[in-house]
């Protein structure tokens, strides 16, 4: 019997969701509800986008369809290391073994999108933008959506729910309302910007557009910075709540300024034109979640953001997202598309990963100045055991987040001692 699934949310991993499950020969019919307009024909809206990393996790994900990864690395410029950029002038260069794949949120969207549709027709597939879900009944397995253009309501059923609506997903909320169901919410203590510069192309300074451009403050301030496909430089500049400098700019002068003060090379290469338009973006909080499981019965899942929206802090947000969806399509394999099954598998299997995804995103990085500077000393003590003793001492951290498959609570338990030391120190720093 083919099975009616609703995707809500037309993000990353639900596009790629769509693709899985209609790889599966003929036993599912996909509709996807999104609450915004088709990406592929209105303007490209660059305050509601980002640019995000791929690494070796989500690229996993996306190889398995044929045609995806060569899509993707189509519109996408490969970073071959960071670039750590330093008041002085001076900078130092981390390289990568494995090259992050990095584009615009909003044009990977787009190439899933249109791979998706090139592969399949509405027989199998509907996809249903300007559709914001609005409730999700459970019991009555239906699911109301608000037509935004007309601003009417209305109703579909559902064989199998698949939540992939970000972090302030509505089909968790329906979760709340049974029994054992517990989920920690709250906003990590960075806030940030996005950034785009329209004229980094013909600047005369050279940022190298094989490398993610990094600068640090004293007070934890960082902003990271990377060539798009087009030419365009982009990033975002994160700050802490409670020291915000951000806050206070009103002109594009004021933001000139403090370019130019803080981050010199980006400061030379803004326009009074970006500074404006940097003005003009919200400052955006980033909310973490951690659920204890993310099933409901045989019917309705959750995952990406959904379940485990982490802090920008490690890149990992939409590469576990897509790891997300190709683990569920593991194990409709294993159980041979037994629903209840598979479902109660996703929980018990990838839930730990979940919780030490949040856990790493917190704390891998420190906030301290001091203990930021033993970080990188840890790191390339790290690198240099690791390649002399394989065996005996694992990879460093973050070559085990960006640079393997490694599961995300393996990393954790590997240096859970560096955690909960960053954890002290940052709860510290909060609290004074």
């Amino acid at each position: 019997m083919v099975k009616t699934v609703a995707i809500i949310g037309a993000g990353p991993s639900g596009l790629l969701l769509a693709h899985y499950l209609l790889s599966r020969g003929d036993k599912y019919n996909i509709n996807i509800y999104e609450a915004r307009s088709d990406r592929r024909i209105i303007p490209f809206s660059k305050s509601r986008t980002f640019p995000i990393s791929l690494n070796e996790r989500g690229m996993t994900a996306l190889r398995q369809i044929p045609g995806l990864e060569a899509a993707v690395k189509a519109v996408s410029v490969e970073m071959t290391g960071t670039l750590f950029h330093q008041k002085n002038g001076k900078s130092r260069l981390t390289p990568r073994k494995k090259p992050l794949v990095t584009l615009d949120r909003t044009n990977l969207v787009i190439v899933l999108l249109n791979q998706l549709t090139q592969k399949y027709d509405e027989s199998r597939l509907k996809i249903h933008f300007d559709s914001q879900c609005h409730s999700v009944d459970l019991a009555a397995k239906t699911v109301t959506f608000k037509n935004i253009p007309k601003t009417d309501n209305f109703t579909v059923n559902y064989d199998l729910l698949l939540g992939t609506d970000g972090a302030n997903s509505v089909v968790r909320e329906a979760f709340l309302s049974t029994e054992e169901f517990k989920c920690e919410q709250k906003y990590y203590p960075t806030d940030y910007k996005s950034i785009f510069l329209n004229n980094s192309k013909n600047s005369s300074l050279h940022l190298k557009s094989d490398h993610i451009h990094t600068w640090r403050l004293k007070d934890g301030t960082l902003m990271v910075a990377l060539h798009q496909f087009d030419g365009t430089l982009s990033g975002a500049i994160n700050f802490p709540r409670e020291k915000n400098q951000i806050a206070s700019l009103s002109s594009p002068e004021e933001v000139l300024n403090f370019f130019h003060q803080n981050f010199p090379e980006i400061g030379q290469i803004m326009t009074e034109e970006d500074a404006q338009n940097f003005l003009n973006r919200p400052i955006a909080k980033i909310l973490t979640v951690r659920c204890n499981h993310y099933h409901q019965g045989d019917s309705v899942l959750i995952m990406g953001d959904a379940a485990h929206a982490v802090s920008s802090s490690i890149g990992q947000g939409c590469n576990a997202a897509l790891e997300d969806v190709a683990v569920f399509d593991h194990l409709l394999e294993e159980y041979h598309d037994d629903l209840a099954e598979s479902l109660k598998q996703f929980t018990i299997r990838r839930q730990p990963d979940g919780y030490a995804l949040v856990e790493l995103g917190d704390y891998a990085f420190p906030t301290s100045t001091g203990l930021f500077f033993e970080f990188i000393l840890r790191e390339y003590i790290a690198k240099i055991l690791h390649r002399v003793f394989p065996e005996k001492f694992p990879p460093s951290l973050i070559d085990l987040i960006f640079e393997t498959t490694v599961s995300y609570s393996e990393i954790l338990t590997s240096y859970q001692d560096w955690i909960t030391k960053v954890k002290k120190s940052n709860d510290k720093l909060l609290s004074t």
